[in-house]
């Protein structure tokens, strides 16, 4: 894993160009857990939602977005508060390829992780084109920074 841009403070949670793998995905997974819990009134549902959302969308990219790279690429993991709207949006971006799922036997067990993140917020877009894909999570009624 190699070393990232961060940004944390009460309106906002940046990992910029980090490493696109399960050990990134993995520590930052742990820093937006922690931000969530420093700066937000979260009952423990909405903030297990949050964080399994986010995981999902960092999983994809560490997993397909480079998978016929020769080296992982890199990821942006940001996340916004708006005071105004109560609305916490968070977008995971990376540069790779899009992956069209594969039809048959392994569907059965594998392509959860976009109705999943559709299921856990509130609202849910994938944007995908030839230079990466952009996943962008949106919960309202945030409870406002502490």
């Amino acid at each position: 894993m190699s070393t990232s841009e961060k940004l944390c403070n009460r309106s906002q949670f940046a990992r910029m160009d980090a490493v696109a793998d399960p050990e990134s995905a993995a520590l930052i997974r742990r820093e937006f857990s922690d931000w969530l819990h420093e700066h937000f009134t979260l009952d423990a549902t909405k903030a297990c939602d949050m964080v399994l959302a986010v995981n999902e969308a960092m999983a994809n990219a560490a997993e397909y977005a480079y998978a016929a790279a020769d080296c992982p690429g890199v990821m942006q993991v940001q996340a916004t508060y708006d005071d105004g709207a109560a609305t916490l949006t968070v977008t995971v971006t990376d540069h790779g390829a899009w992956r069209e799922s594969d039809a048959g036997a392994n569907q059965i067990r594998r392509g959860r992780g976009i109705p999943l993140m559709q299921a856990l917020a509130d609202r849910a877009t994938l944007d995908s084109s030839p230079t990466g894909t952009r996943v962008c999570l949106e919960w309202s009624q945030v409870g406002a920074p502490r």
